[in-house]
């Protein structure tokens, strides 16, 4: 693995790229708060060098996104277009409704409706349905995927296959850490049950994400998750700036050359710069 160059700022490096392929929950804000320096930074971007797509697994509609970040505060002038794990989940459940799907099972907590709002399919119970959807936990500021073990049982006792709307683990909110769909999706697999999962690390999403780029010839993805983010971006044979945010803060420890590239190293995954926080 190559050592990544620790930058000032994401200046250094704009000019080698033409468009940006950035996470959202961790590097522009934490669910809680925007982070108004990495804001800055991606509307620097938009205006001297090209696009820049939000690539999200948020487990909801891209116009979701759009009225989390009002209430959040961050600026619609940061950013050219979204693409979310919620999205591509939903159209994969518009195909399976088209071909005999009827009813599902909605894990997760009611915000997040959104993703199947209007499609032709029950939310039914576990007893009735033919699939179930996760986007997270019901109530994930005191749950754990342990509190799940019946519901799980459940599923595996009629081989249901659960489709992962959000494959993030977990993700900082304020300044702790939550759970999330991905967290679920691996506890039922262990259990020997089937999941299909949406978006980053997995190849389509990133496909939608540069078909949203103008046509982009060197695009440069941003991410701070070494399984997710990074991971993606290395399949899709991108660039990637790693933010080491808090989400592997305590893995870390010390920002330094040293302990990044050995983190990096140990989860498999490389990265061509990193920093600390999102910074022009």
């Amino acid at each position: 693995m190559s050592n990544p160059q620790i930058l000032p700022g994401l200046s250094a490096i704009a000019g080698d790229y033409d468009a940006l392929i950035c996470d959202v929950w961790g590097v522009i804000h934490n669910g809680k708060t925007p982070y108004p320096a990495a804001c800055e930074a991606l509307r620097r971007f938009r205006e001297t060098r090209g696009k820049v797509v939000l690539l999200t697994n948020a487990p909801r509609p891209p116009g979701d996104i759009v009225t989390m970040f009002d209430r959040l505060g961050v600026p619609h002038d940061c950013y050219d277009s979204i693409v979310t794990s919620g999205f591509a989940a939903r159209e994969d459940m518009e195909k399976r409704i088209a071909s005999g799907l009827r009813a599902f099972y909605h894990l997760g907590p009611d915000r997040d409706r959104g993703v199947f709002e209007g499609l032709a399919a029950v939310a039914t119970d576990v007893t009735q349905a033919d699939v179930v959807l996760c986007t997270g936990l019901f109530n994930d500021e005191t749950e754990a995927p342990d509190d799940y073990a019946e519901i799980f049982a459940a599923m595996r006792a009629r081989d249901l296959t659960m489709l992962c709307a959000n494959p993030d683990i977990r993700v900082p909110r304020g300044d702790r850490l939550i759970w999330c769909a991905g967290a679920l999706a691996q506890a039922y697999e262990k259990l020997g049950g089937q999941v299909v999962y949406y978006g980053k690390p997995h190849g389509p999403i990133y496909r939608a994400a540069l078909a949203q780029s103008g046509g982009a010839k060197r695009p440069l993805a941003i991410g701070d998750g070494l399984k997710t983010d990074v991971l993606g971006a290395n399949r899709a044979g991108l660039d990637v700036l790693f933010v080491a945010g808090d989400l592997h803060a305590e893995e870390l420890g010390t920002f330094s050359p040293e302990n990044l590239s050995a983190m990096l190293s140990t989860a498999g995954v490389s990265a061509v710069a990193a920093m600390p926080a999102l910074v022009w």
